[in-house]
């Protein structure tokens, strides 16, 4: 263990290397990230905005058919995409930002949450373009499939496959969510004190293992059932939390704000709140992350611009609603100034509810870490077939791989494991990034086309379904 913590610290100092821009220190990895999200909000004509009733139109299936390529409904691809992110983003990521950046940050994951909207929807349209169907029906899709179709329908059929290969390669390290059973053991053994962290990573896997073997119809059942109560468990108490607490909640309001710009609390000050708010925000929406486009590839749709919309929703949900009530009723509780840390902090701030809260958080806290374990177990596999191939020998080498490596998050450091995936997901935006400045100028003539099909299609209720395929 302690070689493993001497390799996460080397990784996570170079990931996060930092420079002086007018005299302050900020990871060069924040810049990358927050300037194509800026770039494509404005690019895109506020896509985050006036594309949202799109979306939940193109959510509710009005656009597909069973003819259609691909193996999930646009819900159940959403569902799934959010199994990913609504967990550890939510419960976790909102304590750690309170507790490592103030106040302060929660007001700038609300505002990154935004434009993480438009970058969400950019992937996610890119992903559906250049997606593979097989004859059999499978589809094939992630930016490493991206990379390797687009840059062969430019001419650069080499380069496409191996820069397709080194996001595949990335994936592999990022789809291994440690934290997600870190936490989830944190709190189950806070409430009940059961202290074998090695076992509960073995039961963990365990019933991972029954989802991942089982495959992508599997995956959509569980998540399209499991992430709807999850979120709904968890904002019941968040809402019981705000509900006793209400003559606090303008105050607290005003805090986050205030402590944004001052960020007196805040260690680096305002510019030390916003780079924890980026982070976090960042791994809550996985926006430039290009994790999620897997998932959303699988949508049963031909217009790559209707999953595109659809997926803009995600970040809006998890991280722009669901993290700003968390963050407001942590603040309320003051639970984040103390000595406690990561889970801790939500759980204490439930507590102030009723003795019996941190149960129901227990419970939630297990439900997000399961669907979340779920979800990248099928987004790894993806990586790992575009490396190794496609075969049954492939695909069971990888399932087994990922469930003997889950009980390991139990067992490290909750700072290590922060370490770890960070830097995971950052590396992965690297490669993302590049593909989307690529094919700027392509994502922008789908999204467009496929509105003006859709006014189109209102003008025309009768014909509304040709229209848009």
């Amino acid at each position: 263990m302690d070689i493993l913590n001497s390799l996460i610290d080397r990784l996570s100092d170079m990931v996060f290397y930092k420079t002086h821009i007018f005299g302050i220190d900020i990871e060069l990895v924040v810049l990358w990230l927050a300037v194509p999200m800026l770039f494509f909000t404005a690019y895109l004509g506020f896509i985050n905005l006036r594309g949202m009733g799109a979306g939940f139109r193109a959510l509710q299936g009005k656009f597909t058919s069973p003819n259609q390529p691909g193996n999930m409904s646009p819900f159940a691809a959403l569902t799934t995409a959010l199994s990913g992110t609504v967990g550890l983003g939510n419960i976790a990521g909102v304590a750690i930002a309170l507790s490592t950046g103030g106040p302060g940050a929660a007001f700038w994951m609300f505002i990154i949450g935004w434009v993480a909207m438009t970058l969400k929807c950019a992937e996610v349209t890119l992903g559906l373009k250049y997606r593979e169907v097989q004859p059999n029906g499978d589809v094939r899709g992630g930016p490493m499939y991206t990379l390797k179709n687009g840059l062969a329908a430019k001419g650069f059929a080499k380069i496409g496959l191996i820069i397709g290969g080194i996001y595949a390669f990335l994936a592999l390290f990022g789809a291994i969510p440690l934290i997600q059973v870190n936490q989830s053991y944190a709190q189950v053994a806070h409430v009940t004190g059961f202290t074998e962290p090695l076992i509960y990573g073995i039961i963990m896997a365990a019933l991972v293992g029954l989802v991942v073997i089982n495959g992508v119809g599997w995956l959509a059942r569980v998540t399209a059932s499991v992430v709807p109560a999850m979120g709904l468990v968890y904002l019941g108490g968040v809402f019981a939390i705000l509900a006793i607490n209400f003559e606090q909640v303008p105050a607290a309001i005003g805090l986050i704000i205030s402590d944004a710009f001052t960020g007196e609390a805040a260690a680096g000050g305002a510019i030390g709140a916003f780079v924890v708010g980026m982070r976090r925000a960042v791994y809550s929406s996985e926006a430039g992350i290009g994790s999620a486009v897997i998932a959303h590839t699988q949508a049963r749709t031909d217009e790559p611009a209707s999953e595109g919309l659809v997926a803009l929703l995600e970040p809006f949900v998890d991280t722009v609603v669901i993290c700003s009530l968390g963050a407001i009723a942590m603040v309320v509780a003051g639970t984040y100034i103390g000595d406690v840390e990561g889970i801790e902090i939500t759980s204490a701030a439930f507590a102030t509810v009723a003795d019996w809260f941190p149960y129901l958080l227990a419970v939630a806290v297990f439900l997000f870490g399961f669907s979340t374990l779920c979800a990248w177990g099928f987004y790894g596999q993806q990586a790992w077939c575009y490396l190794f191939g496609h075969s049954k020998a492939a695909i069971w080498s990888y399932k087994f791989v990922y469930v003997i490596c889950l009980p390991i998050g139990a067992m490290l450091e909750l700072g290590q494991v922060i370490k770890l995936v960070d830097s995971a997901f950052f590396l992965m935006a690297i490669p993302n990034i590049i593909a989307l400045y690529i094919f700027a100028p392509e994502i922008r003539r789908e999204i467009f086309g496929y509105l003006d099909k859709q006014k189109l299609s209102q003008r025309n209720p009768p014909n509304e379904v040709s229209q848009t395929r």
